[in-house]
Order: structure tokens, then C-alpha cells, then sequence
């Protein structure tokens, strides 16, 4: 369900997403997000009248300084990075090739983004990076994973973009004048379910499936058992 804060652009609550044991995903239990920094007053209050329990920030400490959230100092602020600035960077990977070697290469701190999810106070979780769309999608895939929802159901949220990010893709791709570095940048933006899917088989077929990743990844009974009460036993 879309939520309006202003001035973000691809904010959504994932309540009601079925597991596959006829469960549902709490509402208010799991948020995800772009950026905070294009907040106004107005949205800042609108994400304090959420009563989250904790915000997981998953962009580097690059981005954290150059690309401040309001909320930075605060105690609901969690900054949980998903990769370092010497990780190696290959362009030629496809989305999901990119994906997957962030998986492979940072494991640990896939786990500590999902574990700061299972060790939130009481609220909702919000879980961000940039856009919103790539190592958010990571992370909530994971934990959509973990709490037994269907592959085709995580593909399927993963693709869903506001049209308010996709006005924005729009206009960062109409001011790239080389037609190469624009295909190349229409690629990044995309968020096609198969995309997910593929990575998804990968961790089913390397590991066993995303539970099997997050053990192998350090993450144990407790926290793995206390991210699924909260997702699916939480209550609106």
C-alpha cells in the first residue's frame, strides 16, 4: 500500500502480502522507501505519526554525509550499509549479476541490515536506500523470504515502482546526452520481476533457499525467529 510522505517518492507499507501458508504480512510491520533527504516538515511528521521502531538506513556513509536524513542523530536512525567504497564495481553486470555479488561478496552485512530489522523496538521497521529500489529491494526481499513469502509475491513488490519515481527516472535519463550511457542507465532504473526471480533461484539453488543465505551469512535461531514474529505475528 503506497503511503504519502512528502516529499519522498516511492514509499510503501507491504502489509497484506500473503505468505504461503495462507498468512499474511502485518500491516504497519515492514515500510520501504527512497531517500529521506527530499522530506519536507510536513513528511518528516508524517513518518514520526508512522511510530516506527526503527529506521535501517542501508546506503553507505558516503551517502549518509553527503545526502543527510532528517533524522540523523536520532535513536530511530540505523545505519546498516550493504557494501564498502574499495568493493569492486563491475558495469558490465546485469542488474541482477550486480545483485547477487553484492549477496556473495557482503554477506555480513546483508545479515546485519536484516538483524537490525528482528532487534527494532516496538513500530513499524523502514528500511532505505537512494532510490528505494535496489539494496531496499535486497533486504526486503530477504526478509519477505524469511517470512515465507512466495518468490513470485517478492518479484512482484519488487517491481512495483511509484509512478513518482519513474517521472524521476524519466527526467535523470532525458539529461544524459550519450545514447550508450543512456541504455546503460535504463538498465540500473529497471526493476523487472524476472530480475528478482533469478536471484532468488540463485540463493534456492547455492544455499538452499534465503534462510539457508542468512544462516550461512551468521544470522541464528533468535534473530531469524524474531524477524518472522514480527513480520507476521505483528498486529496494525
Amino acid at each position: 500500500m503506497s503511503l504519502s510522505w512528502p516529499d519522498c517518492l516511492n514509499v510503501r507499507d507491504l502489509g497484506g502480502l500473503p505468505t504461503a501458508d495462507g498468512g499474511r504480512i502485518a500491516a504497519r510491520a515492514l515500510i520501504r522507501s527512497d531517500n529521506l533527504t527530499r522530506l519536507t516538515p510536513a513528511g518528516v511528521e508524517a513518518v514520526r505519526a508512522a511510530r516506527l521502531g526503527r529506521i535501517v538506513d542501508v546506503r553507505t556513509d558516503w551517502e549518509c554525509e553527503h545526502y543527510p536524513t532528517p533524522f540523523a542523530g536520532d535513536p530511530l536512525h540505523c545505519n546498516r550499509p550493504l557494501h564498502r567504497h574499495d568493493d569492486p564495481y563491475d558495469p558490465a553486470l546485469s542488474l541482477e549479476q550486480t545483485y547477487i555479488a553484492g549477496l556473495e561478496l557482503r554477506p555480513e552485512m546483508y545479515a546485519a541490515a536484516i538483524e537490525a530489522i528482528a532487534s527494532a523496538p516496538a513500530g513499524a521497521v523502514l528500511v532505505h536506500c537512494h532510490m528505494g529500489k535496489d539494496r531496499t529491494g535486497m533486504i526486503i526481499a530477504l526478509a519477505l523470504g524469511l517470512a515465507g513469502v512466495t518468490a513470485d509475491v517478492i518479484a512482484a513488490d519488487y517491481a512495483a515502482v511509484s509512478d513518482r519515481l519513474l517521472a524521476h527516472f524519466d527526467e535523470l535519463l532525458a539529461a544524459v546526452p550519450d545514447p550508450t550511457q543512456r541504455t546503460q542507465l535504463a538498465e540500473e532504473f529497471s526493476s523487472r520481476a524476472e530480475t528478482m526471480i533469478t536471484v532468488l533461484d540463485h540463493l534456492e539453488q547455492t544455499y538452499g533457499g534465503v534462510e539457508a543465505y542468512l544462516r550461512h551469512a551468521g544470522l541464528g535461531d533468535d534473530s531469524l525467529g524474531r524477524l518472522r514474529a514480527r513480520l507476521v505475528g505483528a498486529t496494525a
